[in-house]
């Protein structure tokens, strides 16, 4: 089968990159901080890296993009992190720190590598009609001035 697509008897489930890249720049989003994983590197990354409205910061570690994105928040600029759930775990102590006491508004895209389908976590972006909770979701932490984790339950195709 294919890693893009889940077949549950007739119905193709389908995450679609495109689709995902539209509501982050409808989310005001112009920065993606961003160390490469298996999940989003091909849907995503890519079309990102090519795409001349968003700025893509790519970092060694993880834990780095919790700082930029509050540094950037200071000066109006919206910025979202796409990472890995490792680098996500390995991000805590930041995440608690920087955008859990400060209340900074942190905006997390996190690959699943491994994912079951069958389970769905609140803000699990795993097929095109769950890509409307993105816009809603960074809103809300900018207004709010919370974090939020977005998270990517299977690859993205880069259409």
């Amino acid at each position: 089968m294919d890693a893009d697509l889940l077949t549950a008897g007739d119905d193709t489930i389908e995450l679609k990159g495109s689709s995902i890249i539209a509501a982050i720049k409808a989310s005001g989003v112009e920065f993606i901080l961003s160390v490469p994983d298996i999940v989003t590197s091909g849907g995503l990354l890519r079309p990102i890296s090519r795409d001349p409205a968003l700025k893509l910061i790519r970092v060694c570690k993880e834990d780095e993009c919790i700082g930029i994105a509050s540094g950037l928040s200071y000066c109006d600029k919206r910025a979202l992190s796409l990472i890995q759930y490792t680098g996500f775990l390995d991000s805590i102590n930041a995440i608690r720190a920087v955008a859990v006491e400060y209340r900074q508004p942190i905006c997390m895209m996190v690959g699943l590598l491994g994912h079951d389908p069958s389970t769905t976590p609140r803000h699990l972006i795993n097929e095109d009609a769950d890509v409307a909770k993105i816009r809603p979701a960074i809103e809300d932490a900018y207004a709010a001035s919370h974090p939020v984790a977005l998270l990517i339950g299977r690859r993205p195709s880069a259409s």
